[in-house]
């Protein structure tokens, strides 16, 4: 049985917003070494409040910032 996997675009986003993350993480509230985790598909988890705020601050949606791809 194959399973899919949900992957995080952030960097893509981050890209075209023009935004580095040190000043992501800074705005969004969380530290840069989360927001690493989070932008190289290391998390276990996000809770809706860090990606309301990370979709705030970048002004994008969720899906532009989360994929779901069947592996």
């Amino acid at each position: 049985m194959t399973v899919g996997k949900i992957v995080v675009n952030l960097d893509v986003v981050m890209a075209k917003r023009k935004i580095a993350a040190g000043d992501l993480a800074e705005r969004v509230g969380i530290t840069p070494a989360n927001l690493s985790i989070l932008k190289n598909n290391k998390a276990k988890a996000i809770r809706f409040s860090t990606l309301e705020e990370i979709c705030r601050v970048l002004q994008c949606q969720p899906g532009d910032i989360l994929e779901y791809r069947d592996e």
